[in-house]
């Protein structure tokens, strides 16, 4: 019996940038009609594997051989002409076009010196029918659709152009749980096919649905190669962070010794039917000191537009807010961040870094904003702040005066938490915090979370994802349609029990 010819095989790959090793000697393997997901920690090396073998990035050492031919791809249109597609998170095609014109962009059929447009709607339509995609208007515009379909038709396009090895960089980040559905059914079909798909996922239960191989990498070398049945979820999270004591021991220390604290006396926020019209209505909560409350929910429930409220960034025209008793009108986030409340948010890129400056730049930004811009801290406690905190959270690399966008998502999210630590605030806003980075980084950001709270600090805890609310909070508050609806001490809650009542069909408490 003949064995089977991997489709990408890549031997001792080294890749070296300025004082960085980025790979070391990697190894990796794609078989045609396998789905084989690439996992390790931000920065372990995955981006820079993909791109070596795109031809993004040209390789110090090793080989490249695609279908058993030895390749060296000078950039990625090479790569795709080979048959090799990428599909990243952020969809790159033309919004303004429409799906047929997308799908065929650059193959167009011609006829007497132009395009045959009735050609191209056919061939489109014969694509997206193959995908079991036949609901989606090949004459729509592209940009009318929704992130999930936009990917399905750069898959499409993937198809068109008759991909052998398919790569689907975090496909599922910004996608809801039917949607997710949806592109598996889409992967299944090209894997049965005989596609070899590499797939990168920060999400592991998506891995272990989807994936029949994985490869880990940890620091650019090679941890290993192993099927997706043969590794159990624990195993893989020891392989991926490199510690056999796993991290998550001392996130259920930090929780224990959290909840063996003193009880309060006098709440540190309440509100009463705090609202905002178009926004979110009938918020009641109650924060103490040293308490974690967690807002569960789905997309658009109103998590985040309740956070805005609580921060001054919206402002409430409905109900109360009391900070230590007393009653308070947050007109700004200024009056926030002076009555001792941070707000870190979800989206980081947009509303929280500014890319162009260096990480302590980054890490002082909310100080100097309570301090107003005339008063600038001095250089030498901008310093000294950002090398406390660059030790304290471990933020990689180690260096103050790197650009805040060349670090990983990971070291991005502790410098936003620094940044907000840095204020010694009494309530910090948490808005998915956690989002879009590695279990290693997740657990890090996890256990500083639970830290603050045992050293007295209250926060206010949102995440997408519910077994992670209920990890952390010591009471949880669902949200649905807008409004507050529940409020649970977490004493024995069950996922299940949440998401009954963000269905609508569980009691409301």
């Amino acid at each position: 019996m003949n064995e089977i010819v991997p489709v990408v095989e890549m031997r001792g790959i080294s890749i070296e940038f300025p004082g960085v090793k980025a790979l070391d000697g990697v190894d990796f393997r794609l078989f045609p009609g396998e789905v084989h997901a690439l996992l390790g920690e931000n920065g372990a090396g995955k981006s820079t594997l993909i791109k070596a073998l795109t031809g993004v990035y040209p390789i110090d050492g090793g080989s490249i051989t695609v279908a058993g031919m030895p390749r060296s791809f000078a950039n990625p249109g090479e790569a795709q002409e080979s048959g090799i597609s990428t599909v990243y998170q952020e969809v790159n095609l033309c919004p303004n076009l429409s799906v047929e014109e997308n799908i065929l962009l650059g193959r167009e059929p011609r006829r007497r010196g132009g395009i045959n447009w009735k050609e191209v709607r056919v061939r489109a339509r014969g694509v997206l029918a193959e995908l079991q995609l036949g609901h989606i208007d090949p004459g729509s515009i592209l940009s009318a659709h929704s992130l999930a379909v936009q990917q399905l038709v750069a898959i499409a396009r993937s198809v068109q152009v008759e991909a052998k090895v398919l790569i689907l960089d975090e496909p599922t980040s910004s996608l809801d749980a039917e949607e997710v559905q949806q592109l598996f059914s889409v992967v299944r079909t090209l894997r049965d096919r005989g596609v070899g798909i590499l797939f990168v996922s920060h999400f592991l239960e998506q891995v272990y649905e989807i994936s029949d191989r994985m490869t880990v990498l940890r620091n650019g070398r090679l941890v290993g190669e192993y099927p997706t049945r043969d590794l159990p979820r624990m195993e893989l999270i020891s392989k991926m962070i490199g510690k056999d004591m796993l991290v998550l021991e001392e996130l259920d220390h930090a929780e224990a010794h959290r909840a063996s604290g003193e009880q309060p006396v006098e709440p540190l926020l309440q509100t009463e039917n705090l609202g905002r019209k178009g926004s979110v209505e009938n918020i009641t909560i109650t924060v103490d000191p040293g308490q974690i409350l967690g807002l569960a929910g789905l997309l658009g429930s109103g998590r985040t537009e309740t956070a805005r409220l609580l921060f001054g960034a919206d402002r409430a025209d409905q109900g109360e807010l009391r900070i230590n008793g007393t009653s308070r009108t947050l007109r700004s986030p200024r009056a926030a961040i002076d009555a001792g409340i941070g707000f870190s948010s979800e989206n980081r890129k947009e509303e929280g870094l500014i890319s162009d400056l260096s990480v302590k730049d980054n890490l002082v930004l909310a100080m100097q904003a309570s301090k107003g811009w005339l008063r600038r801290i001095p250089a030498h406690l901008q310093d000294q702040l950002s090398e406390k905190f660059i030790q304290t959270l471990d933020i990689r690399p180690a260096n103050k005066d790197a650009l805040i966008r060349n670090l990983s998502g990971g070291n991005q999210q502790k410098v936003l938490l620094a940044r907000w630590l840095i204020t010694n605030p009494k309530l910090l806003i948490l808005d998915e915090p956690t989002r879009g980075i590695d279990i290693g980084a997740k657990t890090s950001i996890q256990i500083l979370i639970s830290n603050l709270a045992a050293e007295g600090m209250s926060i206010i805890f949102i995440s997408a994802e519910l077994e992670e609310v209920l990890r952390l909070s010591d009471s949880i508050a669902v949200l649905r349609d807008r409004r507050m609806v529940a409020d649970l001490p977490n004493d024995g809650v069950t996922m299940e029990d949440v998401m009954t009542i963000i269905a609508g069909t569980g009691a409301a408490a």
